[in-house]
């Protein structure tokens, strides 16, 4: 079985973005080039609703105001809570409490600053526009923002808003008041009286990872290759502007410095950073921003770290912008147009601004272009180039290849020594050696090292489409590229990723350092050293980043005897001599058993990898599409790609099998290390190896749950098409199965996230779940098991 097109996320963006009428998030002037909306006032009318199909019921819940209670209890306080629906806030904590949810936890200022997706995720299904803005204290123009601007955010969340009624406090009666004493009941037996209490607060590592270190302690002299990655858990916003969203403090950059990292990167939108000639105030805050890029460049050198802007640029406008300026206007999407790079004063600006941002940040180590994707900049940024009747003729290679040109001349007007990153993302096969040919010499060409990679896993045929770690890079699509800009006497760059992917984005990084190191093997013998680590995710400063650069600078030897070299210095390093031979063992392990993964975009961006077991078991089909890393509901046929969903989900549970054989191993050769721990004086290499254990053992849970999830819906359908009582009952007993697994799994899961904050958090996410979510999944599945089922029975 063969599945020639690899999905990715400009696929999934592309086509969203036609679904909805592209662009057409927010039609304020005020959002262009990025800009945070502040006097024009939106509507909460103007909010998109998409097609606005019926929110989903919450059948495990007494009523929807419960519901509501439970999912933010941990997040929101008791009083914000009480406004929203027009209760008391001792109303509120009696509805909890009668729930079993014990005191409400204190909830600091930053929590709730770092959380906002995570709000409105789980109130998506539950409020309407008016009070998700009461809870979030927000406007409607601060809404559309996020949801245009915040990595897709809309998207996400599958370009629709469901819809739901006004949700008012009213009195539980005697029926909800049973209910919600059974829950507690449930909640008690599972997770104690406190289920919501955590030994490790929310957002709990940014503490520990902004702490002070004494030092940025290489064991290397100074190092000229650049490998740049992005903030573990960098707000998005204005950084360069609001101090408080500073993406990089000095303890994450001493501890980066410490693990190889010689870059980081963060966004540069360049109408914040020079100045709009067509709208001065968009420009507004400008010199602060600089002034504060200048300072974040001076501190991260201090620790060897240079800091490279990612450029998406020319961003589009509203098509307002373009009435007293039709000469400007390109290509037409949504209500967005682009201002066309053919054009002469377009040309001018580009040039321009990236020359006062290198004059005035001399120190700031490059820029990476994005041409081809995310936002809609230039012409043929979306593959619509035709319908410019400037840029059309041209072609997107001409295009593309000038918009980095004029990037660099910019960079040559200032006298700039900045590095230019042009990354081929979204380049099409059969126009990017053009591209690459007509590349200004300055730049070097950045390239995804496994796109392309063929794979065969379960007898399905497929390549990778973006990244992989399950894939051990580069493939064709990268050497082709980097082979021709060589050619040309260009730098070459390869883009990949070292902690995570979103075949699983929920663990600060995954222990498979036999796969990450083999890579770099690779990449080492065709003589790239310059790499992009990551994209917004996996920027943890891990082992994964400790053994590229233990790779990399290892003295020149065989492949394998470099690999492995690498693997047990950081081993011992990390853990001790004495458990780094078991520890190395267990990474190749999981490597081993991670290649049995099923990649696909489509499983990659819409099974539920990132949730596991806090997506809901539904025992009716939702209707609802799985939507892009948001919600996958229970959309397996949009979850599993190409493969069938036999198929799909025996590999998931191969590769949990894989990790849970590894893990046991492991476990077993750590007992008498883990034994002489004691609470108050625990070995660092103690609690990293428990550490280890304890991500090991989450992304096995999240595997095993996604084949679990696949299997209830089979048997769902089963059930659904029984014809008589044999085939039913035994449908409805695979159904109970896998609802106890589940229910296993998310008890599990609770105790693990409690107990430590990176799990389920990714950046540009916040929270795919917290353990009130998994504690939630818990009573989801006893409602299946204690009413669902029984009723089912009964009929048969």
């Amino acid at each position: 079985m063969s599945f020639p097109h690899p999905w990715t996320r400009r696929d999934f963006l592309r086509v969203a973005a036609l679904a909805s009428g592209a662009a057409a998030v927010s039609r304020h002037p005020a959002a262009q080039a990025g800009q945070r909306p502040a006097t024009v006032s939106l509507p909460v009318a103007d909010l998109p609703v998409g097609t606005s199909p019926p929110a989903l019921a919450l059948p495990h819940f007494p009523s929807r105001l419960h519901a509501f209670v439970w999912r933010n209890w941990s997040l929101v306080p008791p009083t914000r809570l009480a406004a929203v629906v027009g209760a008391r806030a001792k109303d509120i904590v009696a509805l909890g409490q009668a729930m079993g949810l014990g005191r409400p936890p204190r909830i600091t200022r930053d929590q709730r600053r770092r959380s906002y997706i995570t709000v409105i995720k789980r109130n998506w299904h539950l409020l309407p526009y008016e009070q998700l803005l009461a809870l979030l204290g927000w406007s409607a123009d601060q809404l559309a923002y996020t949801l245009r601007e915040d990595d897709f955010l809309l998207i996400k969340l599958g370009n629709l808003k469901p819809r739901c009624e006004p949700l008012r406090w009213a009195k539980p009666d005697a029926t909800m008041r049973q209910r919600a004493q059974d829950m507690a009941r449930v909640v008690a037996a599972a997770f104690g009286p406190y289920p919501a209490a955590t030994r490790d607060p929310h957002f709990g590592f940014v503490a520990r990872l902004t702490a002070p270190v004494a030092r940025s302690a290489r064991s290397e002299g100074p190092d000229s290759s650049l490998r740049f990655c992005y903030s573990y858990f960098a707000l998005y916003g204005d950084p360069l502007l609001d101090p408080a969203a500073d993406p990089y403090p000095d303890g994450l950059l001493a501890r980066l410095a410490a693990r190889g990292v010689t870059g980081v990167w963060l966004q540069g939108v360049l109408s914040r950073l020079a100045e709009f000639p067509w709208d001065p105030a968009a420009s507004r805050g400008a010199e602060t921003r600089l002034k504060n890029l200048r300072r974040l460049v001076d501190r991260a050198a201090r620790h060897g770290i240079q800091i490279v802007l990612y450029l998406n640029e020319p961003r589009s406008l509203p098509l307002r912008f373009f009435e007293t300026r039709p000469k400007l206007k390109g290509v037409v999407e949504g209500d967005y147009a682009t201002l066309c790079s053919s054009v002469p004063e377009v040309q001018g600006y580009l040039r321009a601004s990236v020359a006062t941002v290198c004059r005035t940040v001399p120190g700031l180590g490059g820029f990476f272009t994005i041409t081809a994707s995310e936002n809609l900049t230039n012409c043929w940024s979306h593959g619509q180039g035709g319908a410019c009747p400037r840029c059309g003729p041209r072609g997107p290679a001409a295009v593309i290849a000038e918009v980095n040109r004029l990037i660099a001349e910019g960079i040559g007007d200032a006298g700039g020594t900045q590095r230019l990153l042009a990354w081929d993302w979204g380049w099409g096969d059969d126009w990017a050696g053009e591209a690459i040919e007509r590349l200004p010499a300055e730049a070097a060409l950045m390239s995804v090292s496994e796109w392309s990679l063929p794979l065969e896993r379960g007898g399905v045929r497929t390549e990778v489409g973006e990244y992989s770690l399950s894939a051990i890079g580069p493939g064709p699509r990268a050497r082709r590229h980097w082979a021709r800009a060589q050619a040309r006497g260009l730098r070459t760059v390869a883009k990949i990723q070292t902690g995570c992917t979103w075949e699983l984005a929920a663990v600060p990084y995954l222990p498979v350092l036999g796969n990450v190191a083999q890579h770099i093997a690779n990449l080492r013998q065709l003589g790239l050293r310059d790499l992009m680590l990551g994209w917004t995710l996996g920027g943890y400063p891990s082992p994964n980043l400790e053994v590229v650069a233990e790779v990399l600078r290892g003295p020149a030897e065989e492949p394998a005897a470099l690999v492995e070299r690498a693997l047990m210095t950081v081993a011992t390093r990390r853990f001790g001599p004495a458990m780094a031979p078991a520890v190395v063992t267990a990474w190749r392990a999981f490597s081993v058993a991670f290649q049995e993964f099923p990649y696909h975009g489509s499983v990659v961006y819409s099974a539920p990898l990132q949730t596991g077991p806090a997506n809901p078991l539904w025992t009716e089909p939702t209707g609802y599409a799985a939507s892009m890393v948001g919600f996958p509901y229970d959309d397996l046929d949009g979850w599993r790609g190409p493969y069938p969903a036999e198929v799909f989900a025996s590999q998931l549970e191969k590769v949990a099998d894989g990790f849970g054989a590894a893990r046991r191993d492991l476990t077993e050769a750590s007992g008498p290390m883990l034994a002489r721990m004691t609470p108050r004086s625990p070995t660092p290499e103690a609690i990293a190896l428990s550490e280890e254990l304890r991500l090991a053992e989450a992304a096995m849970i999240h595997f095993r749950s996604v084949a679990n999830q696949t299997r209830f819906v089979l048997a769902r359908r089963d059930y659904g098409a029984a014809k008589d009582r044999e085939a039913a009952l035994a449908a409805l007993a695979k159904m109970e199965r896998y609802a106890n697994a589940e229910f296993e799994l998310a008890r599990r899961l609770h105790a693990l996230q409690s107990a430590d904050s990176r799990i389920g958090f990714e950046a540009t996410n916040h929270y795919f779940y917290v353990p009130l979510d998994l504690a939630e999944k818990v009573l989801n599945c006893r409602h299946v098991l204690d009413e669902w089922l029984p009723a089912q029975r009964s009929k048969w």
